[in-house]
C-alpha cells in the first residue's frame, strides 16, 4: 500500500507579483506529489508567502506566521519579508526556514527537509498552465522581476533586486498556454512594465515563426494575437508608451493604463526620486485621449509625504481635477523600514495625513462619479466574474479585478464566469455600473 501524500497548507499575502510566486511554488509542490490542503489542521506543514512593503503589510505577515505556528507548528516562510529574516527570527525563532521572493529552490528544499516527497506519477496530473490562484478566466502574466528605480519611499529593489526581464518568447508561450487553458483576460504585471527588456538590450526572440524584440510594445503586439483581453499594469509614462496607442485604438489590447504617478508637485516628486514634469504628463494624457477616446487611466498617489506643504497638496488636487483620471488609489505616507524617505525633514502629522487623504478621495469620488454618469445608456462588452440568483457581477474594459469597479447585471442569472456579454448601462454610483443584458438571449463568446 502506497504511503499517503504529505499535505501542505499555503498562505499567500501581498501583491499580484507575489501571487504569481505562490502559483509557481504550488505548481512545483503538486508536481512533486504534495497535496495542498485548505486548513492548518489538515496540513503536515504550512508555507507562508509574505509581503514586506509597508508597515501594515509587515504586521499582517508576522501575524500570519504567528497564526500558522499556533495552529500547525511547522512553518516555512518565504517572500518579501524573508529579506528581513532577523525580524522574523526575533519574533518566531521556531520557523523552519526563511527565504526571500522568487527563491523557489529554497522553499522546495525546506519542504523536502520537513516532509520528504512521496511521489506517485499516476497522481501527478497538472494542467499545462500550472496551479492558478485566480479564477479560471483571468490570470496575471509576470514579465519581469525587480526594478531599476530607487524611489525614496520604496524598498522593493532591496527585496526583489534590479530588473530581470523574462525573454519575450517565454512570456508569449506562457500567455498562449493560459489562453488554451481557458483564460479570457491577461493582466500584465511587473515592477516597471515600461522598462521591460532594457536589461536584455531588447533581445530578439521567435514566437509563432515571427521575430519579436523583448520590449513592451512588441510584447503587446504578440499578446494581441491571442484574441483575449490584455490589460497593462504598473506602466511608467516613458515616451514609448505612446507606441501602444494604435493597438488600443484598434481594439487589440485593452484601452487601459495603470500608471503610478504618485504626486503632482515637482519638488515632492524630486524628493520621491520620481519623474517630475507634470505639464508634460498632462499633455501626454490629452494626447492619449485624443488617440484613444475610450482609454481608462488608473493611478496611485501618496499624500502626506515628508515635507508636503498645504500648497503642494493643493497642487496635487489641481492635477487630479485637470487630469480627470478614471480610477485612483491613494495612501497616506507610511514610513517603511530601510526607505530613504524616512530621513527627510518635516514629517507630516498623522492627523493631517488622514485629513488630506480624506479630501483627496472626496475630490476623486466626484470625478469618478461624473465619468461613470457619462456611460449611462451605452452598450458595453463585459467579462462575467460570477453569477447567482440576484444577477451577475462583471467587469468592463475599464475595470481590473480587485482594484477597480464592477458592472452589476440585474438579469444575468443565467450567465457563467468567463463569458463575454454585451450590456446596456442603466445607472451608476461613485465606483460601479448597473446594467441589463443588451439582448435577452445572448450568444456565448
Amino acid at each position: 500500500m502506497s504511503q499517503a501524500s504529505p499535505k501542505i497548507g499555503f498562505v499567500s499575502l501581498g501583491c499580484p507579483k507575489a501571487l504569481v510566486d505562490s502559483e509557481r511554488i504550488l505548481t512545483q509542490l503538486k508536481v512533486e506529489g504534495y497535496e495542498i490542503v485548505p486548513s492548518y489542521q489538515a496540513a503536515d506543514a504550512v508555507v507562508v508567502n509574505t509581503c514586506g512593503f509597508i508597515d501594515a503589510a509587515v504586521q499582517e505577515s508576522l501575524d500570519a506566521i504567528g497564526e500558522a505556528l499556533h495552529e500547525n507548528g511547522k512553518v516555512i516562510v518565504t517572500g518579501c519579508l524573508g529579506k528581513r529574516s532577523e525580524l522574523i527570527r526575533e519574533a518566531y525563532p521556531e520557523v523552519l526556514s526563511i527565504s526571500g521572493p522568487q527563491d523557489y529552490a529554497s522553499v522546495m528544499s525546506a519542504v523536502h527537509t520537513a516532509l520528504p516527497p512521496q511521489r506517485n506519477p499516476l497522481l501527478d496530473i497538472i494542467p499545462d498552465t500550472g496551479i492558478k490562484l485566480t479564477p479560471k478566466h483571468y490570470a496575471y502574466l509576470k514579465i519581469s522581476e525587480g526594478c531599476n528605480h530607487r524611489c525614496s519611499f520604496c524598498i522593493i529593489p532591496s527585496m526583489r533586486g534590479d530588473l530581470v526581464s523574462r525573454p519575450v518568447d517565454q512570456v508569449l508561450l506562457e500567455a498562449e498556454r493560459l489562453v488554451k487553458g481557458g483564460v479570457k483576460e491577461l493582466l500584465v504585471i511587473s515592477q516597471d512594465t515600461s522598462a521591460y527588456g532594457v536589461d536584455l538590450k531588447y533581445a530578439e526572440r521567435e514566437w509563432r515563426g515571427k521575430a519579436y524584440r523583448t520590449r513592451m510594445t512588441e510584447l503587446c503586439q504578440g499578446l494581441s494575437e491571442l484574441g483575449v483581453w490584455t490589460r497593462l499594469h504598473y506602466v511608467y509614462p516613458y515616451p514609448h508608451v505612446d507606441e501602444v496607442m494604435p493597438l488600443m485604438a484598434e481594439g487589440k489590447i485593452l484601452p487601459y493604463l495603470d500608471i503610478p504617478f504618485q504626486h503632482a508637485s515637482p519638488r515632492i516628486l524630486k524628493l520621491m526620486k520620481r519623474p517630475g514634469n507634470i505639464d508634460k504628463t498632462l499633455e501626454r494624457i490629452r494626447n492619449w485621449r485624443a488617440a484613444v477616446p475610450d482609454i481608462t487611466l488608473r493611478s496611485t498617489f501618496i499624500v502626506g509625504f515628508p515635507g508636503e506643504t498645504d500648497a503642494e497638496f493643493e497642487e496635487l488636487l489641481d492635477f487630479l481635477r485637470e487630469a480627470e483620471l478614471d480610477r485612483v488609489g491613494a495612501f497616506a505616507y507610511s514610513p517603511v523600514e530601510g526607505a530613504r524617505a524616512n530621513e527627510l525633514p518635516d514629517p507630516v502629522s498623522e492627523e493631517l495625513k488622514e485629513d488630506r487623504l480624506e479630501r483627496f478621495m472626496a475630490v476623486q469620488a466626484e470625478i469618478s462619479a461624473a465619468k461613470l454618469q457619462r456611460k449611462l445608456g451605452r452598450t458595453l462588452t463585459v467579462l462575467v466574474d460570477e453569477a447567482g440568483a440576484e444577477g451577475a457581477v462583471a467587469r468592463s474594459a475599464a475595470d481590473a479585478p480587485e482594484i477597480d469597479g464592477l458592472v452589476h447585471i440585474a438579469d444575468g442569472q443565467a450567465l457563467k464566469p468567463g463569458q463575454f456579454v454585451q450590456v446596456v448601462v442603466e445607472s451608476a454610483d461613485e465606483h460601479d455600473l448597473h446594467a441589463r443584458l443588451a439582448q435577452p438571449l445572448l450568444k456565448v463568446v
